[in-house]
């Protein structure tokens, strides 16, 4: 890409550093605006958002309620402190309530995004049940920051280490395509990870446990959906050990999975929920941690340990009772489950054609391609986590260059549009992505 010093391109590359990646020779579009499910850079080139920005522009780009709301807010009280109460505070922690899992309602506590929201709930958690340890899973990913990314189970908390946050012990969680538990049948899948979890509670002491988080579906490490069973028996697990089973629903709340949350789509009840991204589509910065009524409780009469100066932003409030009310005038939660349709029809098409695809999976508007060298062995197209990312930044180049816009990591790449996409927009991605496959696969 040709570039003048005074580009912005040139300018993005000179002073701002990039996530996850080395800084030289990057070769990125500059984003200058955006509207429905498009991006458009400075040099008028449009995209499609084929991945929701980060998972989290679930209601598409320049929605006019929200951004009225940001507006209207923003004039009235840009900013106070969260020690005061605020009326746009107590208007979406009661809509939050109402679209919770829990009969009880909840209460919640914000945050600026959902890395610090997991810290906050396993705090919490500690504070709730005088027990010091948290388990994750292997292959989740809960924020980078050094108590976050410590929380992580893959290869982002290892800049992290040695470990920040004591007491955090990881377990492997069920993974159909490629199992840790040497099974290709789901049921027994299901059932080895239940005992798996079980065993290292044995060593782990399970009344030293104060939470368990995790991710409902796995996220940026390639949309895993357990086999059935597997979120009940958590439940049960913790329960029968008092342990506090949080969801990081950063990635999967809000209409992501064609249902407010996916606690909600797996008829599977928590103790907490975390959340960001798509409460206020992205519009502003916000998550927070929503916590059942039965626990929040118990900080009527204890000092609630946790605090951050944009704790609550009355903005970031108005910008998300604007989403949510758009969701549900717009009935976009349950649109999710006509696209997962179109998902799983049009991607399943393409696999028949691209013999590096060797899994599609998803539910709602939240899918993934896995890629493969063999279909039959499963062998990966490159090692998850090994110290080469493969073809895959060439396919998302390619894909650029195509008009389309997402990301991947390794052997994995996500598909997960805004919930406005339209059938044809779909099928505009369908053609780009075999394009840019055959490019990357096949003409190398």
């Amino acid at each position: 890409m040709t570039v003048t010093e005074t580009s912005p391109t040139s300018k993005h590359a000179r002073y701002v550093l990039t996530p996850w990646s080395a800084q030289g020779g990057l070769d990125l579009p500059s984003i200058e605006r955006a509207k429905g499910v498009y991006l458009y850079d400075d040099a008028g080139k449009r995209y499609l958002d084929l991945a929701s920005g980060l998972v989290a522009a679930n209601l598409g780009h320049g929605n006019p309620a929200v951004l009225r709301a940001i507006a209207e807010q923003a004039a009235r009280a840009a900013y106070v402190a969260p020690s005061l109460f605020v009326g746009a505070r107590a208007d979406l922690a009661e809509q939050l309530s109402e679209l919770s899992p829990w009969p009880e309602g909840c209460r919640t506590f914000f945050t600026t995004g959902g890395g610090e929201a997991n810290e906050d709930a396993t705090k919490m958690a500690r504070a709730i049940t005088g027990r010091t340890k948290i388990l994750t899973a292997y292959r989740s990913f809960h924020g980078s920051a050094p108590g976050a990314g410590t929380l992580t189970g893959e290869s982002r908390r290892w800049p992290n280490e040695p470990a920040t946050l004591p007491g955090v012990v990881r377990f492997f969680a069920p993974y159909p395509y490629r199992s840790p538990f040497n099974t290709t049948d789901p049921a027994i899948e299901c059932e080895r990870a239940l005992e798996h979890l079980e065993l290292v509670l044995t060593y782990e002491n399970p009344q030293s446990v104060a939470a368990l988080l995790i991710e409902p579906i796995v996220g940026t490490n390639g949309v895993v959906v357990y086999p059935d069973g597997y979120l009940q028996g958590l439940r049960k697990i913790a329960s029968r050990h008092g342990i506090v089973l949080i969801f990081d629903e950063v990635m999967t709340g809000f209409g992501r999975t064609g249902y407010s949350f996916a606690s909600c789509r797996f008829g599977v009840v928590p103790d907490a929920m975390t959340f960001a991204k798509g409460v206020t589509g992205a519009y502003v910065p916000l998550g927070g941690v929503m916590l059942r009524e039965s626990l929040a409780k118990h900080f009527d009469t204890r000092p609630l340990g946790c605090g951050h100066t944009y704790s609550g932003h009355p903005v970031a409030m108005a910008a998300a009772s604007a989403a949510i009310r758009v969701y549900q005038d717009e009935r976009l939660f349950e649109r999710a489950r006509t696209i997962e349709g179109w998902l799983q029809e049009g991607l399943s098409e393409l696999a028949e054609r691209i013999p590096e695809i060797g899994d599609v999976r998803g539910v709602g508007a939240f899918f993934s391609l896995e890629f493969v060298k063999d279909r039959s062995t499963r062998e990966p197209i490159v090692a998850w986590q090994g110290p080469q990312p493969g073809p895959l930044p060439a396919l998302l180049g390619a894909l650029r260059r195509h008009g389309v816009c997402t990301f991947g990591r390794f052997n994995v790449m996500m598909v997960a549009p805004p919930l406005i996409v339209t059938r044809e927009e779909l099928d505009e991605g369908f053609a780009a992505l075999e394009r840019a496959m055959k490019e990357t696969f096949h003409d190398a």
